[in-house]
């Protein structure tokens, strides 16, 4: 029998983030506050430091 995959709403996403950004708490640290991932909160985090480059540019950025 397989794994069900949770889904996690932008909010909650954002605030995950936000938390990583503005605590300076390790990834993983706040992962496991959260009960995460921490590999799933590393794929957040990137995915928002590349839309910030990308509204930095005004354009997609290369990676």
């Amino acid at each position: 029998m397989g794994e069900t995959r949770r889904s996690f709403d932008p909010e909650f996403r954002a605030g995950a983030v936000r938390i990583v950004r503005e605590s300076g708490k390790s990834i993983a640290s706040v992962a496991k506050d959260l009960g995460i991932n921490a590999g799933t909160l590393a794929n957040w985090m990137q995915m928002d430091r590349l839309a910030r480059e990308q509204d930095a540019n005004g354009e997609l950025a290369e990676s």
